[in-house]
């Protein structure tokens, strides 16, 4: 007898969505807006003079719990100078076939350069193209912004650039609507 109900009961759930009005996406054509929080795939931001906000400190391949992350790290001088710190992101790779977009490497990273956008369509035909370089990852220079190397505009010493973060923020404000 309590099959018979259990029988009567699913059926009744099969019944009731039935009649159900359904919803239809037009995804390549029209894609739904994702959550503006959402993880998608990662920015290296710059400063407003065009400057990499990377310093090659590689703690966000340290804090990637997948290890999809590889930076490696080159020192600058007066000549060729990529950030304002000491040293900057020579290489920096990301693996998207072993990224979980988990957010650890957004928290570890000091200088906020990295940062995640709403791009979810990251689907590749081939595995190494999943792999995303530094010249995929930088945000496109705006303008105003000079292609580095090139020496520092906004101050004379990297702490003109750590301290005018807050109020001049560069391509981290906007960068997600790339």
């Amino acid at each position: 007898m309590g099959s018979m109900t259990d029988a009567v009961r699913g059926f009744g759930v099969t019944f009731s969505h039935m009649f159900k009005k359904t919803v239809t996406t037009h995804y390549p054509e029209k894609p739904d807006p994702t959550a503006p929080r959402y993880h998608g795939r990662h920015i290296l931001n710059r400063y407003p003079d065009g400057l990499e906000k990377c310093i090659g400190c590689e703690l966000c391949a340290w804090a990637c719990p997948a290890d999809a992350i590889f930076v490696e790290g080159g020192d600058n001088t007066d000549e060729a100078r990529f950030s304002p710190g000491e040293r900057y992101a020579s290489n920096y790779q990301i693996n998207y076939a072993r990224c979980i977009f988990c957010g650890l490497c957004i928290e570890a990273c000091p200088t906020r350069s990295l940062t995640m956008s709403n791009e979810y369509e990251l689907a590749r035909d081939n595995r190494q193209d999943l792999i995303f370089t530094k010249e995929q990852l930088l945000a496109p220079l705006l303008p105003g912004m000079e292609q580095p190397p090139h020496p520092m505009r906004l101050g004379d010493t990297e702490k003109d650039y750590y301290l005018g973060a807050p109020a001049n923020p560069g391509t981290s404000a906007g960068a997600e609507t790339r």
